[in-house]
């Protein structure tokens, strides 16, 4: 399960407020719109709300990713992404390390919004989460979410060729992300704002952040090779020498790595990885030079129309002007 773009394009019916048996009925539709295995189609089945989850997270993740590639010369288009995850790319292993981000935030979340029926508010042991419902609060609940992803995506099987190891340890690190964001939130209750009573529940981080830690271990990311582990006969990650570490023995990538097992295109040209980078607007004094691939930029001034001059009115409304600047756009050329 991946972003691949054809899920985030289609059109899938809103569950609405009908009756059990329609509603039963819309939920398997919605499972089979989506591009999913003959297996996990069949979960999607039983867990009504799941295609709903399914669907946010697919969005999540390829804003996010759109997002942090915004400025770069792949920029996490729509196009080319079928072949793109074909290969093993440092950009497929970002796409497979979001994906899993995505949908372990978006279950964890529908999970305390209350959108998934086999599932409710965290349940750690230690947090007052039933108090937290009282108040209006409900705990994230990351240990449902992360159990059924396991599930969801078959990790049992460990992959014999490389391909399929890099892709599920960059499946893990996507949501080993979402585990580093956890956070214990606590509210005061009491008189005056006092705090005779504590509440404390789990919540997520943004899903902003967990993409910023994605973006970074996608810019840190290590080149492995398949090496035999003598000690117990099967083939294993490796990486290249660290320092302090013995040559004879390759080190294994850390669990927090992106990993990848060949070098990326350019991305300067249209290519079936991506549509180049022709036309794509640059900031002069940040990315043009890298953006344009050398072929040079565009100037274009164009007037833009803003509200200015701003003022609050009584009581409950804000009037503005209308002005216009003038402002600079360039862009890469052919």
């Amino acid at each position: 399960f991946s972003l691949t773009g054809k899920e985030a394009l289609t059109h899938l019916p809103s569950l609405g407020s009908s009756a059990g048996s329609a509603q039963g009925r819309v939920h398997v539709k919605q499972c089979d719109l989506l591009q999913l295995s003959r297996k996990q189609k069949r979960l999607c089945r039983r867990e009504p709300g799941l295609a709903e989850t399914l669907r946010d997270s697919i969005r999540l993740g390829l804003l996010e990713c759109q997002f942090q590639f915004r400025s770069e010369r792949w920029n996490c288009s729509l196009e080319g992404r079928t072949s793109l995850l074909k290969r093993g790319f440092k950009e497929t292993a970002f796409l497979f390390a979001v994906s899993s981000a995505a949908l372990t935030h978006s279950l964890a979340r529908a999970c305390s919004a209350g959108r998934m029926e086999r599932c409710t508010c965290d349940d750690s042991p230690g947090l007052e989460n039933r108090k937290a419902w009282q108040w209006g609060v409900c705990g994230d609940n990351l240990k449902y979410s992360t159990k059924f992803l396991k599930k969801f995506l078959g990790q049992k099987r460990i992959g014999k060729d490389l391909r399929a190891k890099v892709d599920i340890h960059n499946t893990n690190v996507g949501i080993k992300a979402v585990k580093n964001g956890l956070k214990t939130t606590c509210k005061c209750h009491g008189v005056s704002g006092s705090c005779a009573v504590r509440t404390c529940w789990k919540q997520l981080s943004p899903f902003h952040e967990i993409g910023r830690l994605l973006k970074l271990r996608y810019d840190d990311a290590v080149k492995v090779f398949s090496t035999t582990n003598d000690a117990v006969g099967h083939s294993e990650l490796a990486g290249p020498p660290r320092h302090g570490h013995s040559p004879r023995l390759p080190p294994a990538p850390r669990a927090t790595d992106l990993v990848y097992v060949e070098d990326s295109p350019s991305f300067c040209r249209p290519s079936k990885y991506s549509l180049g980078t022709a036309g794509r607007t640059c900031s002069r004094e940040g990315n043009c030079d890298s953006m344009c691939c050398g072929r040079g930029y565009n100037t274009q001034s164009r007037l833009v129309t803003f509200s200015c001059h701003c003022q609050v009115q009584w009581c409950c409304y804000v009037e503005c002007q209308q002005c216009m600047q003038e402002e600079v756009v360039y862009s890469c050329k052919q």
